[in-house]
């Protein structure tokens, strides 16, 4: 039976990979065994979606990033190029005792192009992470964040706009 996806004859999608209806996977992506990708995501060139990564529907990861075990990205979020999720608190080429800590990127968020984000946190809704940002703690529902580390930097709504720049969270910026 067809796939009812679209694959790049160079992406490698591993058998027990799931992937929804409508989503494209371009040139030299690849797609582990056990990781699941939603409907109608687009994943771009040399993306890897670990086993174990979940990614919801409509999001769209754009080239050279790696999605690894442990990483949750809810549906609609953005993930610009080059952008790095990390899955280890302290990296050790050899650690007997090492375990996962995961990352969760909440509903319709975006992470911009070159930005890291350090295992252990979560990005709420909406939130936007600005380009080259490094994400050390958690970051709310409709923050504007940018910087190393990331900083507070305004709000936004649900089209990425920047509704405020002002510390507290303007109302009617809530789930």
């Amino acid at each position: 039976m067809e796939p009812d996806y679209f694959a790049h004859p160079s992406a490698d999608v591993e058998p027990g990979a799931r992937i929804g209806a409508g989503t494209k996977i371009w040139h030299l992506a690849h797609v582990r065994a056990g990781a699941v990708v939603g409907a109608g995501c687009v994943l771009g060139r040399n993306v890897y979606v670990d086993t174990g990564a979940v990614v919801g529907d409509l999001v769209k990861i754009q080239n050279n990033v790696s999605v690894y075990h442990g990483v949750t990205l809810e549906d609609e979020v953005f993930v610009g190029p080059c952008a790095v999720f990390t899955n280890d608190l302290r990296p050790r080429a050899q650690n007997p005792d090492w375990q996962i800590t995961p990352t969760v990127v909440r509903r319709g968020a975006s992470i911009g192009a070159n930005a890291t984000v350090v295992c252990g946190t979560e990005i709420g809704p909406y939130a936007m992470v600005a380009a080259g940002a490094v994400v050390t703690r958690s970051v709310a529902a409709y923050q504007l964040v940018a910087g190393n580390p990331a900083r507070h930097l305004g709000w936004v709504d649900e089209r990425g706009e920047v509704v405020s720049r002002d510390a507290a969270r303007p109302v009617g910026l809530t789930l």
